[in-house]
């Protein structure tokens, strides 16, 4: 029954101090009388620590007008002893099995009209909730609470710097371990070790999609014989030890490209995603980004091709807000972090993606990845 818990390095005091008062503000801004926020990144944001999702009720509960509470079993609280509770102003509520966790968590809100739960709750302990706190609405915390994380601080910023020079670091090593006659397993194999010697704590993902398998963006590895003239998309990513995240795609080929129509179609994709970083700036919103790529991929007859949207946030979490895609409005503001990865895909042929993590500036944009983005030839 033991549970490992590692201990990363947290941002300091003050620092989350100030993100749980403004997650108050943003509770009471929201109408809502508390959030119920469970282990996972948006707790690790919040104090530091993100903790584990057991059958047991783990929650830190956060009263728009009140004392924070972390309530959690007492076999799981050596496991929160760095989280510095007393001065971020929390109380610690432990308890024991026999005892009801969602009436003690009830008890402590009184009768609130609206409460917010994190996104990914366990159902076993959304639908206690729902007994334990009767009439109250229960809504997501999610809208809440990425309102305050899509606008990252400068050691946020820093954080991702650090992982996508570390995983720049891998990409620039790829030719040591992409050759015909390996396979797409044998490859990922070496780029996962090389992800942590590069400053990882572990890979979160390694895509290495060959020939045909390019063509399937989520592809993972497959046992498939790398081959001569292959063109290979390698993407691959995970977290440093403050916890954000790489994510960086770059297109290969394995000596010259077999299909005669790689080079012009690979341009295309070239102009789509540099059109799209350098469309990013304060005030335009993250449709337009999207239409940035889109349309010179439409315009150049490879729509059809290009399936997926052009990004997604990235902190905490590998896909967080803002979402890069038609249809979402949102304005960027400085502070606001995510992949520029547009994609052209031919079933049965090949695939390519170039994807960089990028920041909004006070004034336009910054790359915390540098690879160059041409295909990259490997002598086969």
């Amino acid at each position: 029954m033991s549970r490992r818990s590692l201990h990363h390095p947290a941002p300091d005091v003050a620092s989350l101090r100030a993100r749980l008062d403004r997650a108050r503000a943003a509770a009471a801004a929201a109408d809502t009388d508390a959030l119920l926020i469970a282990p996972g990144s948006d707790l690790r944001y919040l104090i530091g620590q993100a903790g584990g999702s057991f059958e047991r009720l783990t929650t830190l509960v956060i009263p728009a007008d009140g004392v924070p509470a972390l309530v959690l079993p007492k076999l799981e609280a050596p496991g929160y002893a760095d989280v510095p509770a007393e001065e971020l102003g929390i109380e610690v509520v432990t308890w024991v099995d026999g005892d009801n966790a969602y009436e003690l968590v009830a008890g402590r809100l009184g009768k609130p009209g609206r409460v917010a739960v994190s996104d990914f709750t366990p159902a076993l302990h959304v639908l206690a909730f729902r007994g334990a706190l009767g009439d109250a609405d229960q809504t997501l915390a999610g809208p809440i609470v990425r309102e305050l994380r899509m606008r990252k601080d400068a050691a946020e910023i820093q954080a991702l710097r650090d992982a996508g020079a570390a995983i720049d670091r891998v990409h620039a090593r790829v030719h040591e371990w992409l050759r015909p006659g390996r396979t797409e397993a044998e490859v990922g194999a070496d780029i996962t070790a090389a992800i942590v010697e590069e400053g990882h704590t572990h890979a979160d993902f390694v895509i290495v999609g060959s020939g045909p398998n390019g063509a399937s963006p989520h592809h993972d590895v497959s046992e498939r014989v790398i081959e001569r003239g292959d063109v290979v998309v390698v993407d691959i990513g995970g977290p440093i030890a403050e916890g954000y995240n790489s994510d960086s795609t770059r297109t290969y080929a394995v000596g010259e490209p077999r299909d005669a129509d790689v080079a012009e179609t690979y341009a295309v994709l070239q102009r789509a995603q540099r059109a799209a970083v350098e469309a990013v700036r304060p005030g335009v919103t993250a449709e337009q980004i999207d239409a940035a790529a889109r349309d010179i991929i439409d315009g150049a007859g490879y729509g059809e091709f290009f399936i997926h949207r052009t990004g997604h946030g990235i902190g905490l979490d590998v896909h967080e807000e803002p979402y890069i895609i038609k249809g979402n409005a949102l304005p960027l503001e400085p502070g606001m972090a995510f992949s520029v990865e547009p994609g052209i895909y031919q079933p049965g042929r090949w695939g390519a993606r170039i994807e960089d993590i990028v920041v909004v500036t006070e004034d336009g944009v910054e790359s915390v990845n540098q690879r160059p983005h041409d295909l990259i030839v490997l002598d086969a």
